[in-house]
């Protein structure tokens, strides 16, 4: 008994002794040197273990000034972050700390921040402020531990129960909605709301449409209507799904049509799903099209429709170019701009003068900003965004446009200026987006936040 006593209260001074020792109150060190703070220990006893797949809530950051500075954090993100386990590459890397975790626990990690960078992650070179002795404290909550067979057997067993539940699916679309229609040979139901006119649609024919597409449950997935913007596509050519392609083949110009597509004709046992592996489209789900088609032409009406757009385009571009000196002297007589341009022709307005040297060629630049078109439409702002934080580029690196590397070179941190900058210092005969046209001068409001060495 007395020996059970003295082991326990020798193993209680030792930890006592290394928690209060370090530099890092309230962790402890493992023996591969990670510093370590479980916030919960679960009961759970799956491990994380090479090869298993660990999903998680994770944060990463840097502590400056007893601020935390977030490099990453899983929760902007619309899903868990996953990653599988590999082996550790050295002792006391990320991979030590992940094997450290059972399934349910939360804690802290502090990992060497320089290894981290250029070991783990392979960075040709550390960012700026990290050194040797720099930490970055790992935030983890492990919410599931799976091996790959694992993982498998149960998303086999998902698509199965899936494909049970497919033919009941529809029934009850087809129960709810009332469609009287009869199914094709491949399954397919066309509820037509307008026949169209003219011949059918054939084989490379360009057929532009808006599309909407919707789960069986009525859950929109995608459409065309929400930014206005209609897909033009080669039919014959693989587009979406077979069920897809089956439609259309009986629709022409006009058309309009709900279309319920079958699992078989859709996406099949595997679904879709998006970048991150997330299901848009569940195995053995059908789908529904709404389809309207808007116009259709010939290869060759497409190809000189295609040369007439782009002679317009071009025209309207022309026109912009003879009419920017005019618009640019406008704007300055009607905002009163005492302003002279400089050499490159950007206007720099200061409007409050910061402090220090004005950042240069090479620096690391963060800063707000607002740009709008000469009518006054805004087309862009840090400030709107959420969450709000400031723009950080590299200055005269070619990052942003000639007018800002210019612009920004002329202030210092904490100013805030107006730049109006013709377009051969924006983005020229090519404009940008839908927003910006060909040979629009711009206006940017900005304010430079700080100014770091790269």
């Amino acid at each position: 008994m007395k020996i059970r006593t003295l082991i326990t209260l020798g193993a209680v001074i030792a930890t006592f002794m290394i928690t209060s020792c370090s530099k890092y109150p309230g962790f402890k060190k493992s023996d591969s040197g990670i510093f370590y703070k479980f916030h919960e220990k679960s009961k759970d006893t799956l491990k994380a273990t090479e090869g298993s797949i660990l999903t998680m809530n994770i944060r990463y950051y840097l502590k400056i000034a007893k601020k935390d500075s977030v490099l990453f954090n899983s929760a902007d993100s619309p899903r868990p972050f996953e990653i599988d386990l590999k082996k550790s590459e050295y002792k006391g890397d990320i991979y030590d700390a992940f094997g450290m975790l059972h399934k349910g626990d939360s804690a802290t990690f502090l990992v060497n921040a320089k290894d981290f960078f250029l070991k783990t992650a392979k960075y040709p070179q550390l960012p700026a402020g990290i050194d040797s002795t720099t930490m970055l404290y790992f935030d983890i909550k492990l919410l599931k531990c799976e091996t790959l067979e694992g993982r498998q057997k149960a998303e086999a067993a998902k698509a199965e129960k899936f494909k049970s539940e497919e033919p009941g699916k529809i029934q009850a679309y087809l129960a709810k909605n009332k469609v009287t229609a009869t199914p094709s040979a491949t399954g397919i139901y066309v509820i037509t709301q307008n026949p169209g006119a003219g011949r059918a649609i054939q084989k490379a024919d360009f057929v532009k449409i808006n599309l909407t597409v919707y789960s069986v449950d009525g859950k929109k997935i995608f459409s065309t209507l929400d930014q206005n913007k209609p897909i033009t596509f080669e039919y014959g050519q693989p587009f979406d799904t077979k069920g897809f392609d089956e439609a259309v083949s009986v629709m022409k110009k006009g058309s309009k049509a709900t279309v319920l597509v079958p699992s078989a004709m859709g996406f099949g046992d595997k679904g879709k799903k998006d970048m991150s592996g997330q299901d848009i489209i569940s195995p053995y789900s059908p789908v529904v099209y709404e389809i309207e088609v808007l116009d259709m032409k010939t290869k060759a009406e497409n190809e000189k429709a295609q040369k007439d757009e782009a002679a317009n385009v071009k025209k309207l571009a022309d026109e912009a170019k003879a009419k920017e000196p005019i618009l640019i002297q406008q704007y300055i007589k009607d905002n009163k701009v005492t302003a002279k341009p400089t050499a490159s022709g950007l206007y720099y307005i200061e409007k409050v003068k910061g402090k220090g040297a004005n950042a240069k060629a090479g620096n690391k630049v963060k800063v707000h900003y607002t740009g709008k078109l000469f009518s006054g439409k805004v087309f862009d702002s840090s400030l709107t965004r959420q969450p709000v934080q400031p723009f950080e580029f590299t200055l005269g690196q070619g990052q942003v446009i000639p007018g800002w590397d210019e612009g920004i070179s002329l202030m210092s941190a904490g100013g805030k200026a107006t730049l109006i900058i013709p377009s051969k210092l924006a983005y020229g005969e090519r404009g940008a987006g839908n927003d910006i046209p060909a040979n629009a001068p711009l206006v940017f409001d900005v304010e430079l936040i700080s100014i770091s060495a790269k």
